[in-house]
């Protein structure tokens, strides 16, 4: 029997408020991949009552395995990462 990958979900921030995790394991699904790009939709559906998910994830970026990702749109997960929610901070 083959094993169901995942990838790690780190929240931080507005992120961690809204879903009140800091951390998840979310399934990647049986076609053995994901594109990051869908990646917020899933979240969004697993957190259906998270307030402002949908803007959060909207304006933040991504992180996968400690890298930032200049281009999500481009990276397709195949199970094992650890991708991070990176919000927009501001300073004073």
């Amino acid at each position: 029997m083959a094993l169901s990958q995942s990838i790690t979900i780190l929240y931080f921030a507005a992120a961690s408020t809204s879903t009140g995790l800091t951390t998840e394991t979310v399934p990647i699904p049986e076609s053995g991949s994901l594109p990051l790009n869908d990646l917020p939709k899933i979240l969004i559906s697993r957190h259906p009552n998270a307030s402002g998910l949908n803007d959060i994830l909207e304006s933040s970026q991504w992180s996968i395995d400690a890298e930032m990702v200049e281009e999500p749109e481009r990276v397709v997960l195949k199970g094992g990462e650890e991708v991070a929610v990176i919000c927009p901070v501001s300073g004073g």
